[in-house]
């Protein structure tokens, strides 16, 4: 077994609290296979045990974007050059201002201009750091077309160079280019390149040494090293861009060296550092494969390295909070926006006293293991007939019996045909609103369609500002395409944060006062949304965004928002859509596909006899809220609740001052 080079980096990632999560089935090639198809985003992976030639392989032979791997291929090519006499590992390169380009390495930040350097070195940090630079001066070295040319003279028609990094005006197949960026490869390929590499037959057996060390001496162990032995080598090189996460190397395991090769790409997850979905996938295959190929041990499918708690987001939070709506019974019904905050901090301590977990509100070993199998995705999205067909009748009526028990900071309770307050407490006093913020988002809207109904008409294309919005979503992505009339029930049933931008962008500029044209559509919007609570006699408003996500300056009370909801149920198209339960529709995208997309209104009241709107929210600073509207006999009534202690105490809140007002109005 060879050993790590001392000028090689070790980062060990001590793993001090985990939990093993069974993917499905028992076997490995199994497990493993369901592992990566869970991913969100495209993944090929192979992997092969060297001595006994047994191999995985997943989707590869799909070419797929390689970011910083393909320099292990003009590694390769660089050798092959010295082999053909044009150039030597010990010819100097000279760095250049303008040879400096952004990303990873050393040289652009650490190095001024006119340092010198062997080829090897610079090959070493190409390697070592993924120094984007000096990348670039073993390209100018070796020439742009040699890699390819020499992959296509291993039997490697798919591993290819397409440009000098962060140069794309270099590009030799623009289309190749636009397609997978800096370069391409198959999982099967860089399976090949390794295992020659391994066996010494790679251009010679020195040439073959030489790239292993360079391989070895690789400093990332975020993605396949990180849940290996602390002293496993591991001669790899990875990439990494936003969409796109790869490793490829070898392990050197106590059975002999394992060649590995996991390529992503469209990942969902763009975020950098340790908790990206694609790096822990990746680590993930490593150990698999390491346990399952290397030692003696069942490779456990999945392990989740993290206690979770409150102010923890990402998508284990989402993962965490899909599996409690499946496993706590009832169902706490969370939103999965990723966002680790009180209601799900109530639903782990609920589902903990349940599985006989100590109720720390912290999701450690035992809870993982008490979890079992995490829900990573979302159910599919049915038919909008079957989603229909799926409504349940509604529950009874309420009876009048009962105090007004309540738990909420402010509550506002109106007569709705006069806009009279006439039961309030703390109804003047302001307060974050959360996503009852909508109201008016919606309300500017459909006041524009009551001036002009051809504004329902209109078709809304997605932004990729608006898909990026973080909390609770319309399910929508950038480039596809919705009308307004039904983009109104993406913003108002799922609350949708997303569709509040979409809905700023489109309408901000017709909305921008008159000399302020050139203000940013969504600062118009935003303008507007202020002066239409002036208009309405809201003095305790103030807004700073459409969706309601807590910021300086973004609050209201109880009492605006009686007004706001007088107002809002005054327009025939919005009543009809907060008292809507279930909305189905098929989008389709700029890019040419179509999908089902089901909306399901957040507020439960609309699910018994007699009330009929209006919009809920929820944050941590707002607590929850829920604006409404209910009728009994002659007695209609406008409810704001703002500040309850969780979602399911807002529905009773709400109920009981409900139910009392409605008492009292009969016994007058």
């Amino acid at each position: 077994m060879m050993k790590a080079p001392t000028c090689a980096t070790a980062v060990t990632v001590l793993l001090t609290l985990f939990a093993t999560a069974a993917i499905g089935a028992d076997s490995f090639e199994a497990s493993l296979t369901e592992l990566l198809e869970g991913h969100r985003g495209t993944v090929a992976a192979a992997a092969k045990h060297l001595p006994s030639g047994k191999e995985f392989r997943f989707n590869a032979d799909q070419p797929m974007p390689t970011a910083s791997l393909i320099k292990l291929s003009i590694m390769a090519a660089a050798f092959k050059a010295e082999a053909d006499g044009r150039l030597k590992m010990s010819d100097e390169v000279s760095l250049k201002e303008e040879d400096k380009v952004p990303g990873s390495g050393v040289l652009t930040e650490n190095f001024s201009a006119g340092l010198s350097m062997p080829l090897h070195d610079a090959i070493r940090l190409m390697i070592a750091f993924s120094d984007n630079t000096a990348t670039n001066l073993v390209i100018d070295q070796v020439g742009l077309p040699a890699t390819t040319e020499y992959m296509e003279e291993l039997g490697l028609p798919s591993t290819r160079l397409h440009a000098k990094v962060f140069r794309r005006d270099t590009s030799i197949a623009p289309e190749r280019s636009r397609e997978f960026g800096l370069g391409s490869t198959t999982a099967s390929e860089m399976i090949e390149l390794l295992e020659q590499i391994n066996d010494r037959k790679l251009i010679s057996s020195q040439a073959s040494e030489a790239m292993y060390q360079h391989l070895l001496a690789c400093e990332s162990r975020s993605k396949v090293p990180r849940y290996l032995p602390e002293d496993t080598p591991v001669a790899h090189k990875t990439g990494s861009v936003s969409a796109a996460r790869c490793d490829a190397g070898i392990i050197e395991s106590p059975k002999g060296p394992i060649a590995f090769c996991i390529l992503t790409g469209d990942n969902k997850d763009h975020s950098w550092g340790d908790e990206n979905e694609a790096e822990l996938l990746a680590a993930e295959f490593g150990k698999a494969i390491y346990t399952h190929y290397g030692t003696d041990e069942d490779a456990p499918a999945a392990v989740v390295a993290r206690v979770l708690k409150v102010g923890a987001d990402g998508t284990l939070v989402e993962s965490l909070q899909r599996t409690l709506n499946k496993q706590l019974k009832p169902s706490p019904e969370l939103s999965a926006d990723g966002d680790f905050g009180p209601n799900t901090q109530r639903a782990v301590i609920a589902f903990q006293k349940q599985a006989g977990v100590e109720p720390t509100g912290e999701v450690g070993p035992d809870t993982w293991r008490a979890l079992g199998p995490l829900v990573t995705e979302d159910e599919p999205t049915p038919e909008p007939a079957v989603a229909m067909a799926g409504l349940k009748k509604k529950d009874p009526a309420d009876t009048l019996a009962g105090p007004p028990i309540v738990t909420c900071k402010a509550y506002a309770i109106a007569d709705a045909k006069t806009g009279e307050v006439l039961w309030g407490y703390n109804d003047s006093r302001r307060r974050d609103p959360a996503s009852v913020t909508k109201i008016m988002t919606a309300y500017l809207v459909c006041r524009l369609a009551e001036q002009d109904p051809s504004v329902l008409e209109e078709v809304l294309t997605f932004s990729q500002r608006a898909d990026d919005t973080s909390g609770s979503t319309s399910d929508l992505r950038a480039g596809e395409r919705v009308k307004i009339a039904d983009a109104l029930y993406g913003l108002m049933l799922p609350s949708g944060n997303d569709m509040s931008v979409a809905f700023a962008e489109h309408f901000g500029p017709r909305l921008a006062e008159e000399g302020a044209e050139e203000q940013p559509p969504y600062d118009s919007f935003i303008a507007a949304m202020n002066r239409a609570a002036e208009e309405l006699g809201m003095d305790g408003t103030g807004y700073r965004n459409p969706h309601g996500l807590t910021a300086h300056g973004h609050h209201t009370t109880a009492a605006d928002m009686v007004k706001l909801a007088r107002a809002a149920l005054d327009l025939p198209v919005l009543r009809e859509v907060v008292n809507t339960r279930l909305h189905a529709i098929t989008v389709d995208s700029v890019d040419g596909y179509q999908r089902n997309v089901v909306w399901k209104n957040t507020n439960r009241l609309l699910g018994i006899e007699g009330f009929y709107g209006v919009k809920t929210g929820t944050t941590g600073p707002a607590g929850a809220c829920l604006v409404s509207a209910g009728r009994r006999g002659d007695a209609d009534l406008i409810m704001v609740v703002l500040g309850a202690t969780s979602g399911d105490a807002r529905y009773v809140d709400s109920r009981n001052l409900y139910r009392w007002a409605w008492a009292q109005l009969q016994a007058e």
